[in-house]
């Protein structure tokens, strides 16, 4: 499947009332600010996030450190997802996510990784241009067990539609199997390769792992459109066709403001991003294993 496939996420058409981003943009009101949060593509309000946890309280104050993690962790383990809105500007996302667990180095070798669009990756599928990323989850081209966690935090939102990252829950999913296919997914093993901007760094990274695992922490989930090497008659070819229509469906979509923090279960969701014109948009990622 190729990286313009339908993969992508399509655009609904937005009520010709609303300004501006091409979004529904939620906000709440903190002091005298109004800050947004969240903005959800086309008409339907399911599609809305709803795992989202403000770091400062109805007076405004900031959420101690207990609490604020013991919420994260209840939102986490419920939705597999958090959204962090009103971050302070002293807030330390690194600090953060060294109290959720190790981190896991990017493909460069940083651990603090940016996401923004680089120089020469235009032209190839790659987190580092402004074209749309399918749904997949991270870690597929990893020898080892897949980050648990990844985490993203907006230093400048995109100027303009577009840019928002997009979920989907696989937890159903993997339930409506049926027991063949559950046990066909957990024992055959596939060969996966790793993204074209991945291997102009220099990193051709092949592995062979199977699409679902079990662990004594949960079940893994490695997914991709265009990076799952199988046969077109494979039963992995409709699992990806099913499971993404599952995700246009299903998806809720993150419109970032500045400082907003995401965090979600990458053993158990899957991840896209719609593209965008604006190539100041500029996040920050962490990758955390358990």
């Amino acid at each position: 499947m190729s990286p313009g496939s339908r993969c992508s996420t399509p655009r609904l058409p937005m009520p010709s009332s609303i300004p501006a981003r091409n979004s529904w943009t939620v906000c709440i009101q903190t002091h005298a600010c109004r800050l947004p949060l969240v903005s959800v593509e086309g008409k339907e309000m399911a599609h809305s996030p709803l795992s989202i946890l403000s770091q400062v309280d109805f007076n405004g104050d900031p959420l101690t450190d207990e609490l604020l993690m013991k919420t994260f962790h209840q939102l986490m383990d419920e939705h597999g997802y958090v959204l962090m809105c009103n971050v302070p500007e002293e807030f330390d996302p690194v600090r953060f996510c060294r109290n959720v667990g190790r981190f896991v180095p990017n493909y460069t070798g940083a651990v603090v990784g940016d996401v923004r669009p680089e120089p020469g990756m235009d032209d190839v599928y790659h987190a580092g241009n402004t074209r749309p990323l399918t749904p997949h989850s991270e870690g597929y081209d990893f020898a080892v067990v897949p980050p648990r966690y990844i985490a993203l935090w907006c230093v400048t939102p995109a100027d303009g539609p577009g840019g928002e990252t997009t979920l989907a829950d696989t937890r159903p999913w993997v339930e409506a199997l049926s027991a063949e296919e559950r046990e066909w997914f957990l024992t055959h093993e596939y060969d996966w390769k790793t993204t074209e901007g991945v291997q102009r760094l220099g990193l051709d990274l092949r592995t062979r792992h199977p699409i679902l695992e079990e662990t004594d922490q949960g079940t893994i989930v490695r997914f991709s459109c265009n990076n799952l090497i199988r046969d077109n008659d494979d039963p992995a070819a409709e699992l990806q066709r099913r499971w993404h229509a599952a995700f246009d469906r299903e998806h809720v979509s993150i419109d970032y403001s500045e400082r907003d923090m995401l965090v979600w279960d990458n053993w158990r969701l899957l991840h896209a991003r719609n593209a965008f014109s604006d190539r100041s948009r500029h996040l920050r990622r962490i990758q955390i294993s358990v």
